[in-house]
């Protein structure tokens, strides 16, 4: 059984993966110029609802910084079903669409924990080096 994570890492790392998503929503509305905010919400909770299943399915609380482990699972079921929350709600699949959304919601995912994971590793390689 893991270690029992601080529940500020697993508040912070759901933080970061919702705003990591409305961010994705936010720069495809404003790219194809439509009103951010205005549609922001209809845009968004297809992937947001995806996301919540996301971290229920990967049990995301234990090893919320883990890029393989987590990172992948909720990037993989986040576009999956988002895509298909998306087209049951009447909202375009194109696949054009489908493949901008699975490369930036995987880099956003498993991006900000990679580099959580390199930060912590030369920290942690610092601390080993120069104690204090």
């Amino acid at each position: 059984m893991p270690p029992r994570v601080n529940p500020r890492i697993i508040a912070v790392a759901a933080l970061v993966d919702g705003v990591a998503v409305i961010a994705f929503a936010a720069t495809g509305r404003a790219s194809h110029g439509e009103a951010v905010l205005a549609g922001l919400a209809i845009t968004a909770w297809p992937f947001l609802v995806a996301l919540a299943v996301g971290w229920l399915a990967a049990l995301a609380w234990r090893r919320p910084l883990a890029p393989i482990r987590t990172g992948i699972p909720i990037w993989v079921i986040t576009v999956a079903l988002g895509m298909l929350l998306r087209a049951a709600s009447g909202q375009g699949t194109a696949l054009a669409f489908v493949i901008v959304a699975t490369l930036t919601l995987g880099l956003l995912l498993i991006g900000w924990r990679a580099l959580a994971t390199l930060v912590t590793l030369v920290t942690r390689r610092a601390r080993t080096r120069h104690p204090e």
